[in-house]
């Protein structure tokens, strides 16, 4: 164990080196000097990162311990390059803290994710207040339409804000909506399993169980409609049909899911302006008429592949590009930045640390027992694989953009803080999934079990002799007490050493 823990420690220590120096080496290129407030800081997340893993080695020992150091690497890496647009805006006079908030924000996500792991030490209690935890995704999901606190921010009313300060709730009601599906479907998923007529070759549902998905498919297009978030509906719609296949095994679910995922997309590009747009600038990219849109066109999009082109397979080395090109290189469109300055190397790397944050998650849902840890791994898991797909995949002209952000390395605390306490909420399932089952080969397990073995027999003959004793005459009555000691009484006194006779055992079998 020590050795485990050792490995353990020393993996943290070398993601969180890999950070230094690439803040080190970003600042010594394009600042040429290590500002205070910034050394200051980064000690703290460090010290901040060093703590929760202790608090989960105490309290979480079989955790995937894989997740924390990559987290450590993309958000070090993504606030490295936010910081790197910060420092030029400084020099062309329009000075912006971006990254410096952005550190406080994680900062900030360590404290609550400790706390976490502090208090939920079972996740299993999360099931106890499924419904009240739809209650709180709903109320997240819509208070960006309160008068007075909501805010709309490039076209999308997915914000809250007081003053100067905003926050997106819609990334902490995929938690809580998250938590509602795993249970309702839980406590379902016999009766959504259940096979109508075959279509196609597959088993399709019955008419009746259709109503869970048709809801959320409407409560996805009235976020659609009310809050013009693309993105966001897509992912309420997408992790509801990846749970639903996980509850039932059954594909007929994917099929219709597309159906209506294709239904909705389509309805949607024709009636709503703005995503008709972004599908034109994904379908046209490079046409002089999308590319000269002052407002939904392609400018931004073929800037970006201008970026991951400028890159080349090494990059351009931190600090010595030229992300600030392409508009919010800092949130939407960070992982051209990443392309530019660390080339397709670094993509690669980006990438392959996504896929062990997912792997691990997918290997926790494998390996569980519990139905309901199950679903909330298999669904948070995938709710980050198809941001991190979105988000890249719109970057790439694979699909229109979405306008959602790579978790742990895009501007913006609310994602930020979610996806980290999402990421802890899948080390403590797969504590779950990963702790050893209790030793059955022990003395004191056999003991036990030949004592249940006694207890059974002794009932059965005491049942049998209250029997025999209402029709037994009195002279075996008087037989039976001038008699010697008899079989029972003999097995009534255990030995010393605590062991049963084997005579003993064998007559519990018969």
């Amino acid at each position: 164990m020590i050795i485990t823990r050792l490995r353990r420690i020393g993996l943290l220590l070398f993601s969180l080196l890999v950070g230094f120096i690439g803040f080190f080496q970003m600042f010594a290129r394009a600042a040429g000097r290590f500002p205070g407030d910034y050394a200051a800081l980064l000690v703290v997340t460090a010290a901040l990162f060093i703590a929760l893993w202790v608090l989960l080695e105490i309290f979480q020992p079989y955790g995937s311990q894989a997740i924390l150091p990559s987290i450590v690497i993309l958000s070090s890496l993504g606030i490295t390059l936010i910081t790197r647009i910060d420092l030029r805006n400084a020099r062309i006079g329009q000075p912006t803290r971006v990254g410096f908030t952005q550190l406080i924000w994680l900062c900030l996500a360590l404290v609550l994710c400790g706390l976490l792991v502090v208090l939920l030490r079972d996740y299993r209690l999360l099931r106890r207040f499924s419904y009240v935890s739809m209650v709180v995704g709903l109320v997240l999901l819509l208070s960006p339409m309160l008068p007075g606190i909501g805010r709309e921010i490039g076209g999308a009313r997915i914000w809250i804000g007081v003053g100067s300060h905003t926050l997106q709730p819609g990334e902490f009601a995929k938690l809580f909506l998250a938590f509602f599906f795993a249970a309702y479907l839980f406590d379902h998923r016999d009766q959504l399993a259940v096979g109508g007529k075959k279509f196609l070759g597959m088993r399709m549902p019955r008419i009746k169980d259709f109503g869970p998905i048709i809801i959320v498919w409407l409560i996805s297009l009235a976020v659609l409609v009310i809050q013009h978030d693309l993105g966001t509906s897509l992912m309420y719609f997408a992790m509801f049909v990846s749970m639903l296949y996980v509850a039932t095994g059954r594909t007929s679910w994917i099929a219709i899911g597309s159906v209506f995922f294709v239904i909705g997309a389509v309805a949607a590009s024709m009636i709503f302006a703005h995503v008709g747009a972004r599908v034109d600038a994904w379908l046209h990219p490079f046409s002089d008429a999308e590319f000269g849109k002052a407002f939904g066109g392609s400018g931004q999009l073929v800037r970006g592949i201008f970026g991951l082109a400028a890159g080349g397979l090494t990059g351009t080395g931190l600090g010595q590009g030229r992300p600030w090109i392409t508009p919010l290189a800092n949130s939407d469109f960070i992982y051209t930045s990443v392309g530019e300055e660390l080339g397709l190397s670094g993509l690669l790397v980006v990438l392959a640390l996504y896929l062990v944050i997912v792997a691990s998650g997918m290997i926790t849902a494998m390996k569980i027992k519990d139905g309901f840890g199950k679903l909330l791994a298999s669904g948070l898991v995938f709710t980050m694989a198809f941001q991190v797909f979105t988000v890249v995949g719109g970057i790439t002209l694979v699909i229109p953009l979405t306008g959602l952000t790579m978790p742990y390395m895009a501007a913006g605390g609310s994602s930020l803080v979610a996806n980290c306490i999402l990421a802890v909420l899948l080390i403590i399932i797969s504590n779950a999934a990963n702790k050893p089952a209790p030793e059955v080969s022990s003395d004191t397990f056999k003991y036990e079990a030949l004592a249940v073995l006694r207890q059974q027999e002794t009932s059965k003959r005491s049942g049998q002799d209250d029997s025999d004793s209402g029709s037994g005459s009195d002279d075996q009555e008087s037989h039976g007490r001038h008699a010697g000691p008899t079989d029972q009484d003999e097995e009534t006194d255990l030995p010393a050493t605590g062991r049963i006779p084997v005579r003993q055992v064998r007559g519990g079998g018969q």
